[in-house]
């Protein structure tokens, strides 16, 4: 009984040393050693290119004539147009723009009313814009007015996210942290130092590995999500071994196994 006892108590030391996921595991944006610091408060520069309409992509395309400024003012749809966009954002979860946007197909066209089919892929918001006033100066001698937007940012959040699932954000631009939190954060036993980010690209998709550890992450091409990313993240080798994500329950864990066992040896007496 006692070389049993001596045994879990070797067990309780090995499991509460190793059994549990220290501090620096879970951690975001350290100055991890060998890597240049960046201290609190230090600017930190970065070059965004402007993004490219690609196959799948939704875009929300205004048009207003002079008439329509004067009768809707610079913001305003047509009250109708705006009741139904409320309508269509209350059954898709958030994304208005699914029904009401334009969407580019796998030819890289969007298809417009009047206009027809417009090229858009690989082009950025600007020359789509261009291009479709170009296209309605046709039709319209009036003054024009023409906005395009992209429909929000679309990514999915998969693995260890505590509420994993497809997004849609109405913004232009959104970093991978607010990504995450979007997503509920990360489980503690989420592998931080390995995110996959499938990223699309022109040509194909790339695959990409990101540490969230780092603070150099502010300053990589990948601190800015892209519509149509995918983050999925892998859970740490302790979600396998089955112990705790802190002392605590590594602890508890140890214990109920030696109540179990000292439970057992007295009813075999």
């Amino acid at each position: 009984m006692r070389k049993l006892l001596k045994g879990f108590s070797f067990s309780l030391i090995f499991f509460t040393a190793f059994g549990c996921i220290s501090n620096e595991k879970i951690i975001y944006l350290q100055n991890l050693e060998g890597n240049q610091p960046i201290a609190d408060g230090d600017l930190i520069s970065y070059e965004i290119p402007e993004y490219k309409l690609q196959y799948n992509d939704i875009i929300d395309v205004n048009i207003q004539t002079v008439d329509d400024l004067i009768e809707f003012g610079y913001n305003s749809r047509p009250v109708q147009a705006n009741a139904n966009m409320g309508n269509v954002s209350a059954q898709s979860g958030g994304d208005i723009y699914y029904m009401t946007g334009f969407s580019v197909d796998q030819q890289g066209n969007i298809r417009l009313p009047k206009v027809g089919d417009v090229q858009v892929k690989d082009k950025t918001l600007e020359e789509v814009r261009v291009t479709i006033e170009e296209n309605m100066r046709k039709f319209v001698k009036s003054e024009l007015f023409v906005k395009v937007k992209l429909g929000g940012v679309r990514y999915s959040a998969i693995g260890e996210f505590r509420r994993p699932g497809k997004f849609t954000v109405l913004q232009d631009r959104m970093t991978i942290f607010e990504a995450i939190a979007n997503a509920g954060d990360l489980t503690t036993v989420a592998k931080r130092d390995e995110v996959l980010l499938i990223r699309q690209y022109p040509e194909g998709t790339r695959l990409h590995r990101i540490n969230l550890l780092d603070r150099q992450i502010v300053a990589s091409p990948f601190y800015f999500i892209q519509p149509n990313d995918q983050l999925y993240v892998e859970p740490m080798k302790v979600r396998e071994t089955g112990t705790g994500e802190n002392t605590a329950q590594t602890l508890a864990l140890v214990f109920a196994g030696i109540s179990s066992v000292a439970l057992i040896l007295n009813l075999l007496k």
